[in-house]
Order: C-alpha cells, then sequence, then structure tokens
C-alpha cells in the first residue's frame, strides 16, 4: 500500500473517530445530568477522553507518516505507539475521574435517585454507536497497520461493554436498586483500567522491539532462500518503527563466490524480502560463506 492512500484511509477514520466521539459526549452528558445518573455522566468523560485521544492519535499518525530524514534515518513511525502510550495517561486519569464521583455519590453525601428511562434509551444508541465507529476503525488500523489506529478501537471498544453496564444499571434501578447506578460507573472505571493495561502493554512491547510472530518470519526466511545461490538463512532480526519494520539478517553461500556476486545475491535478498513481507520496509543483509565457523560463532554470541 502506497504512503499516499494510507494517510487517506488513516485520516477518514480518525475523523471518524472525533466527530462521533464529540456527539456522544454531548448527548452523554446532557442525557445523564437530566436523568440523574452518574454512570452515563461518567461515560460523557469516558467519551470526553476518546475525543482527545483521537486527537493524539491522528498527531501520532501525521508524524509517523513524515518520511525518512537525516535526524530520522528509520522514519518518523515509532510516534504511532508513542501516540498509544499518551492514550494510556488519559485513560488512567479518566477511570480516577470516575471513581471521585462514585466516592461523591457513595460515602460523601450524595443521595442515590434512580435515573429517568431516559438515560437506558441513550445507553442504547451509545452502543450502536460505538459498535459501528470500533468496527470501522479496527478494521481501517489493520488494514493500514497502524498502531496508533488500532489503539484507538480498542480504546472505543470499551464503550461497548460500558454502554451495556449502564443499561442494565438504569433497569436495575428502576427496578429498586438504586446503587447499582454507581457500582456501574465502578465497572467502567475497571475497564478502562484494563483497556489502558493492555494498550500499555502492546505500544511497550513494539517500541521495544518484540519478536515478531513466528509467520512472519517464516515468510522472510521463505522469500530470502527463494533467491538463486541462498543456501541457509540465520539471525534473523526484526525491528518495528511504528506500522513498518527494518531487518537485520544472514544469508549462507558458497565460499567460491566474487564480492560482486556476493553483493548482488545481498540486494536480490532485500528486494526479495521487502517484495514478499509486506510489513517490511528495509533489510540489512550480511552474507555469509556456508559453513563458517567465525560467522556461527559471532551468532552464538549474540545469542
Amino acid at each position: 500500500m502506497d504512503a499516499q492512500t494510507r494517510k487517506k484511509i488513516g485520516k477518514k477514520a480518525v475523523s471518524v473517530a472525533i466527530s462521533g466521539n464529540i456527539l456522544l459526549t454531548v448527548l452523554n452528558f446532557v442525557v445523564g445530568t437530566l436523568s440523574g445518573s452518574v454512570a452515563l455522566v461518567a461515560e460523557a468523560s469516558h467519551t470526553l477522553s476518546d475525543v482527545l485521544t483521537s486527537i493524539i492519535t491522528s498527531v501520532g499518525f501525521r508524524i509517523g507518516m513524515m518520511p525518512p530524514d537525516t535526524e530520522h534515518p528509520y522514519g518518523h513511525g515509532r510516534a504511532e505507539p508513542l501516540a498509544g502510550l499518551v492514550i494510556v495517561v488519559f485513560l488512567c486519569i479518566v477511570a480516577f475521574e470516575i471513581l471521585s464521583e462514585v466516592y461523591r455519590k457513595l460515602f460523601a453525601g450524595g443521595t442515590l435517585n434512580p435515573p429517568d428511562i431516559t438515560a437506558a434509551f441513550m445507553a442504547l444508541v451509545g452502543i450502536g454507536a460505538n459498535l459501528a465507529m470500533t468496527t470501522y476503525m479496527m478494521r481501517a488500523g489493520k488494514k493500514i497497520k497502524s498502531p496508533a489506529i488500532v489503539t484507538d478501537a480498542q480504546h472505543q471498544k470499551v464503550d461497548i461493554f460500558s454502554c451495556s453496564a449502564i443499561l442494565i444499571g438504569v433497569i436495575g434501578s428502576r427496578l429498586g436498586i438504586p446503587v447499582l447506578d454507581p457500582i456501574v460507573a465502578i465497572f467502567i472505571s475497571l475497564i478502562v483500567l484494563k483497556t489502558a493495561f493492555d494498550i500499555g502493554r502492546e505500544n511497550v512491547n513494539n517500541i521495544m522491539g518484540t519478536v515478531p510472530s513466528h509467520d512472519v518470519l517464516v515468510d522472510i526466511k521463505r522469500a530470502a532462500l527463494s533467491v538463486e545461490g541462498v543456501l541457509g538463512v540465520h539471525d534473523v532480526k526484526i525491528n518495528y518503527v511504528g506500522p513498518y519494520a527494518s531487518l537485520d539478517l544472514h544469508v549462507e553461500v558458497t565460499d567460491d563466490l566474487t564480492l560482486k556476486e556476493a553483493h548482488k545475491i545481498a540486494h536480490d535478498v532485500e528486494k526479495k524480502v521487502i517484495e514478499g513481507v509486506e510489513v517490511v520496509t528495509m533489510v540489512n543483509v550480511h552474507v555469509c560463506p556456508k559453513g563458517d565457523g567465525f560467522c556461527v560463532e559471532s551468532v552464538n554470541r549474540r545469542f
């Protein structure tokens, strides 16, 4: 996928998230205030954070799309997982604010009254809207391999569960259990914290260069071995830079090749891997004579 197409899809996904969450924030706050639902007001705070995190996602995506330069030879792709970590901070703040409001209602002299039935209808609207936005953003994020947009979609997915919990809380409160509404708010805060943990772990792994899936490694080796003259592949290292990755690998060849022939094989391997493995955009190839003891010893020292 070319950069222009990726940029267009990413910008559209972020725009959908921002506009949709602004509308949900306003509706949740107004309906929550008028109906007396602390859980719905908490959800308004959550959707407001969605707006802010979508803006952060947009900034991270735009920076990540910037081409390599002299100071950033591998490009700016790591801006996207960094944006994901900023989202984690916002999620933790939202969870704290929700729990603070619950404490005020339950222990600091607040009153518990069952919310109006309009809160239940708003929860249903929220379930439908968040399901649609989550599905759209997740598909777009995976299509263009954007960590920031996939992270934002995971964040958006939390709202489906929180709106479902609000619906249960409102109905339960109307049936004579008013404490159920703030309890649902606690449940929402716990979901938010769990999402923050998952998002944080995923983006830290991206930045730290976690070993890719077995399938990716198989594809890399298959592409390298398809080059005539390559007898083996080892010491494969992949380094994620946002949505893309750079790669280092050793290929084994016969020991009677000229420097020019070995150099051509290295370039052919680079071309084949980039063409055959979509996530890889940069390849460094080290050519080793087959069965060379120094090369094997060097690999073993690194591991």
